[in-house]
């Protein structure tokens, strides 16, 4: 056993990486895996890029493909309750024994003069934990970019899928969206099926240039079309249970790959489909929970919106689903956000905002996001020192009021940890 992880639990072991730092490159993680054996090479993989979208995606991926009878490995990130929720297999948590056996063999594997990340240990323990349980596939969505992420050291995907591409990141990525989709584009690999999603003019001729200069057979989805009882796409109907219009497009997304996995000789009936799609489950994503409070029932919109276009997908929903009703937003949001933009694309004048930190981040305060919110409000915001205590004003003398929480998943997060629920 490694000196390092005779004490620690695998929380503390990762808090000893810097949770924030980021430094992309594939040097170090390709100096791990080689060290383990290359368990990256024994995984049939689906890997997964985009702003926004990419856990959706996953989520009906791995639906879809569990009722067809496959066992499925799935990782994402971040997480909202703990580690072992971003490395699953059918959908259940990698255990806490395996997690830091996997996290033993990272730590065996590190070299001084290649000092890894947070996301490389744990993205490194998931290429040995999948390849170690011998999984039929693994569906992979990347942490941040796609070109230098830890997780594109695939050099055949089954299909690698590009999800909505919007402005986030943009002090890594780069300040436009063909910059973005550049970065992203780097998942695509020579003759490997590519899936792309319906996006802006600027990032489609990016992604469909790299996708040429690959020799790729390339999929372009538009989204599909509501239906009574779900949606329907290229003649294909199927139940829709995950809340919000724009997943019209991801599902439409998750069948266009699945269609290039039964090109492949998966196994994919449509019945499994249709199943999976119905089955399908996304925690912290439009996401109504109903709690107490002081004894008092109450019932709360959640989203992990922390981006832009995520912002105006929400406003969306919330106007379509309650027209005639005042919106109240529990919101904080990490500080290299855009947290005007977000602001922007989610309030309406006549709504109030209930400032909050973002418990253990890089957030910005409360009280900045009220002098931010004040010129688009004509109720100035009172800032609120905890979560709770925003919570517990917003409720209060709720009336009609819809309530949202929003703004990052890591709040999303930290409301899910105290209702110990998910």
């Amino acid at each position: 056993m490694s000196p390092k992880l005779i004490n620690p639990s695998p929380e503390e072991y990762l808090a000893s990486f810097d949770k924030f730092g980021i430094h992309l490159g594939l040097d170090r993680i390709y100096q791990l895996l080689d060290t383990l054996g290359n368990p990256h090479q024994q995984v049939p993989v689906i890997h997964v890029a985009g702003t926004n979208g990419k856990g959706s995606v996953c989520a009906f991926l791995l639906s879809i493909l569990q009722a067809a009878g496959y066992r499925v490995g799935r990782y994402t990130s971040p997480h909202l309750l703990d580690w072992r929720e971003r490395i699953t297999i059918n959908g259940e948590w990698i255990s806490n024994q395996d997690l830091l056996e996997a996290l033993e063999q990272v730590e065996a594997a590190i070299a001084p003069e290649f000092p890894p990340t947070q996301f490389e240990v744990i993205t490194a323990a998931m290429w040995w934990y999948f390849a170690r349980q011998k999984v039929d596939i693994a569906i992979l969505e990347t942490g941040l970019g796609g070109r230098l992420d830890a997780t594109n050291v695939c050099d055949r995907p089954l299909v690698s899928v590009i999800t909505s591409i919007g402005l986030d990141h943009c002090q890594q990525l780069g300040n436009t969206l063909g910059e973005i989709a550049s970065e992203k584009a780097g998942i695509i690999k020579p003759k490997c099926p590519v899936v792309i999603a319906d996006n802006h003019p600027e990032a489609i001729a990016v992604l469909q240039a790299k996708a040429t200069e690959n020799a790729v057979p390339k999929t372009l989805v538009n989204a599909a079309m509501r239906t009574t009882t779900g949606a329907i796409y290229q003649g294909f109907e199927y139940p829709l249970p995950l809340l919000g219009n724009h997943q019209l497009i991801n599902s439409a997304v998750a069948i266009a790959t699945i269609h290039s996995l039964r090109d492949q000789g998966w196994q994919i009936s449509d019945a499994a489909m249709r199943t999976g799609m119905a089955n399908t489950q996304w925690s912290g994503r439009l996401q109504w929970v109903e709690f107490n409070l002081n004894g008092k029932p109450y019932k709360i919109l959640i989203d992990g919106a922390h981006n832009v276009a995520a912002a105006e997908y929400l406003r969306q929903f919330v106007d379509e689903a309650f027209p005639n009703q005042r919106k109240r937003w529990v919101m904080g949001i990490l500080n290299t956000k855009d947290q005007f933009g977000i602001l922007k694309a989610l309030l309406d004048r006549d709504d109030l905002l209930f400032p909050v930190p973002v418990p253990n981040t890089a957030t910005t305060s409360p009280q900045d996001l009220s002098q931010i919110a004040s010129s688009l409000l004509t109720v100035k915001p009172h800032p609120y020192e905890s979560l709770n205590l925003g919570l517990a004003s917003a409720f209060e003398d709720q009336q009609n009021d819809v309530i949202i929480l929003c703004g990052s998943l890591y709040l999303v997060g930290e409301f899910l940890s105290q209702l110990a629920i998910a």
